[in-house]
């Protein structure tokens, strides 16, 4: 949420702390002089200079609303823009509406980034910069800019300004509003009562009729050919509903000229809005020395790729691709395609598989597998109780042990009706930014562990596990330009001061730690430093701080979406980094996730379960615009992790409105109330509470079968009533409780 661009407070002119204009109403614009009728008053330059227009450009730019519009003029940074304090105009936790004019003008740029940003400072003087909102500005005509924010506590100085263009491009703008936001409407429940579950939708999917109904796509040829697999995919029999075996015939693909020809087939008629389809196919390249070749099944939305699942192929073996996709608004054109080896190299399909997804029936096979899994046999063995009378027992469940967490944000913590859901609903913490290197140390030898510290004193209050993340972040975008100017000695010893100063400072406060993330997708410092650097910064870490356990973490593993991070190449960096001695002790998933499809996410599992370690999904988020799918993919990705029982905990990556790293995937609405997919996941917690209720035994024993985690137990006989609490633990095999009465 932070902007990277740092203004020092004392640029801030004298005037601009002087408004003290009431709390506005619902309706109000809290933006004075919104339309600069009245001149640039209340409007200054933020590091630039502003003037008021009713034209300019011999008269070819003119304002589209009003009579005037003002320029930020003179910028020689991009952070210069116009700028209007609203201090006292803004209430802490209500959501704001900002929506803006904006264009750009001059230094030959047409086009650029415009920002909507909020400068935020504290009473303790501390200093956040808070984006809103951005939009692709040109110098042909006026955009508007439209987004929201909420703060979390009472500012000394708020101030909402425009920024981004280079230097020496003018920002315009033309009307500024900043209206409380109104109330998003809940999301009606999809219907899908007549939806044909488990039913292919691709024409002629099994090759009968030769290629009907498939067309290719560019200049390549098509024939059918046999000799493929005959059974389905693995991962789509679960999914699939009643199926014959395959037919053994394949569609060849030759003269291929590049890289996105393939067979196609168009669908459009076929989707039913908000439904989640599965993709299954066979995929096959012909031989050669070609290298790796990446093939993916894609679909064309009007004009937009959107992914269905890519594997990689390296030998002349069939391969199977697994993905899911769903479209959420109406298409006029849809068409499926195969695609991705490289200009000359034959490609094969065989058994296409879309189809829409049960997932009701997957959840009641879930509801199985968890209950086999994560339960356990208890008998608890009453002493002191006179068995010749009737003694009722109830149990009941009041914390369930397995780690759901979430990840929570220094801002958030000044928010108490966050912070109270955040201690009632989750037992494990991550924070967002505040622990990586960028924060901590954002110039060298300019440490900043004051948020880390404070979020840790809140976990500690609470008794909340706490994640690490992450030590070092891989990546090379994700990396501070001071850290990217250092040669190979200085980088190293940067490393190793980062390693000592975090894990001497935090001994023994974090459980976790993700070591050096996303390693499948970046290398910087391997770049630099060498192979040797990666198994050094696990063993270092665990020399510092032996008590926490060191993860790998990365994206996509689950999806089957990216060639990258598949749980092959996932499971051989793990098993190299082992080789070199590295104390890996934990398998992160992130679990950024569309339209997640069980069985997929499944067998990923498996395949990484096979390596011994636990598996934690690390940063789960799912998106949808319709909260009872939303609900839906969240309920598929933790009943998923509960039934398997190579999986350790699940931490949701946020929950609460304006402050996640994609829209649509909140749980609260950023004013408190709980939507449709926040209320799946308080049923979901409240499923995995046991209960059961029964009488005691002649052995004074009571026998029932529960999940981990701490219980309260009632004892009511002809005389008295009695409540005691007691721990079911999951590493207890014997499962026998005494309970001294």
């Amino acid at each position: 949420m932070a902007n990277s661009e740092k203004v020092d407070a004392g640029n801030l002119s004298d005037s601009e702390t002087t408004n003290t204009v009431c709390v506005s109403t619902d309706d109000e614009n809290i933006i004075l002089n919104p339309q600069f009728e009245d001149g640039l008053n209340n409007w200054t330059g933020r590091g630039c200079k502003i003037a008021l227009h009713d034209s300019i450009a011999d008269g070819k730019i003119l304002p589209k609303s009003g009579k005037f519009f003002a320029s930020a003029t003179e910028r020689t940074q991009s952070w210069n823009g116009i700028q209007q304090e609203i201090t006292g105009r803004v209430q802490r936790k209500f959501v704001y509406e900002v929506t803006a004019l904006v264009r750009i003008f001059g230094n030959n740029v047409t086009t650029s980034d415009v920002r909507a940003t909020l400068y935020v400072q504290k009473p303790d003087f501390r200093e956040q910069y808070i984006g809103i909102a951005n939009v692709q500005a040109t110098d042909k005509d006026w955009a508007q800019i439209q987004g929201k924010f909420l703060l979390n506590d009472s500012p000394s100085k708020v101030i909402v300004y425009l920024e981004g263009p280079p230097a020496g491009t003018d920002i315009l703008l033309n009307t500024l509003v900043i209206k409380h936001a109104a109330k998003t409407p809940p999301s009606p429940p999809p219907d899908f009562k007549n939806v044909a579950f488990g039913v292919n939708i691709i024409e002629n999917s099994n090759l009968d009729n030769g290629i009907n109904g498939w067309s290719p796509l560019g200049n390549c040829t098509l024939s059918v050919r046999t000799g493929s697999p005959r059974v389905i995919p693995p991962m789509a029999r679960d999914s699939l509903g009643p199926h014959e075996s395959l037919s053994g015939r394949y569609i060849l693909v030759t003269n291929r000229t590049q890289t996105y020809m393939g067979p196609s087939q168009t669908i459009t008629e076929k989707l039913t809005l908000y439904l989640t389809y599965q993709v299954s196919a066979w995929v096959r390249i012909s031989s050669g020395s070609h290298g790796p070749q990446n093939v993916g099944i894609a679909l064309s939305v009007d004009g937009q790729w959107v992914n269905g699942g890519q594997t990689e192929v390296a030998d002349s073996r069939w391969h199977e691709i697994g993905g899911s996709f769903r479209i959420e608004k109406q298409p006029s054109n849809v068409f499926v395609y195969i695609q991705g080896p490289v200009s000359g190299v034959d490609l094969m399909v065989a058994g296409l598989q879309i189809f829409p997804v049960d997932r009701q029936a997957r959840f009641r096979y879930l509801r199985e597998q968890t209950d086999k899994i994560r339960k356990q046999d208890v008998k608890l063995k009453f002493s002191g109780l006179d068995t010749s009378e009737y003694t009722f027992v109830k149990v009941r469940q009041i914390q369930n042990d397995f780690p759901i967490g979430s990840c929570i944000n220094r801002t958030n913590i000044d928010n108490e009706d966050f912070v109270d859901f955040f201690v009632q609903h989750f037992n494990w913490a991550v924070f967002g930014n505040e622990l990586k290197w960028y924060w901590t140390e954002p110039q060298q030898g300019n440490l900043n562990y004051k948020d880390a510290d404070d979020m840790l004193d809140l976990c500690e209050k609470y008794k909340i596990d706490i994640r690490g993340h992450c030590i070092f972040w891989e990546v090379d975008g994700n990396v501070q330009q001071w850290i990217k100017s250092l040669n190979k000695n200085d980088l190293s010893a940067a490393v190793q001061n980062r390693l000592t100063g975090l894990l001497t400072r935090y001994k023994g406060k974090f459980k976790h730690y993700d070591v050096n993330n996303e390693m499948l997708h970046g290398s910087f410092y391997q770049n630099i430093l060498g192979k040797d650097i990666r198994p050094n910064m696990f063993k270092t870490a665990h020399q510092l701080d032996p008590s926490a356990t060191l993860f790998v973490n990365d994206y996509h593993v689950e999806d089957g979406c990216d060639t990258n991070s598949s749980p092959e190449k996932y499971t051989q960096q793990i098993l190299d980094l082992q080789d070199q001695g590295a104390p890996v002790g934990g398998i992160g998933i992130q679990g950024h996730i569309d339209s997640p499809i069980g069985p997929i996410v499944c067998s990923a599992l498996d395949k990484l379960a096979t390596l011994g370690l636990p598996i934690w999904f690390t940063e789960l988020d799912v998106s949808s615009t319709n909260e009872y799918i939303r609900g839906d993919d969240l309920e598929v990705m933790l009943r998923e992790a509960m039934a398997h029982p190579a999986v350790d905990g699940v931490m949701l990556w946020g929950f609460w409105e304006l402050f996640m790293s994609r829209d649509n995937s909140h749980l609260v609405n950023a004013e408190g109330e709980i939507n449709e997919a926040g209320r799946r996941f308080l049923d979901l917690k409240e499923e995995w509470l046991s209960q059961t209720h029964g009488h005691v035994d002649e052995q004074g024993e009571f026998s029932f079968r529960g999940f981990s985690g701490l219980y309260n137990v009632e004892l009511v006989t002809f005389e008295k009533e009695i409540s005691k609490t007691f721990f079911v633990d999951k590493s207890d095999s014997s499962g026998v409780i005494s309970i001294d009465l």
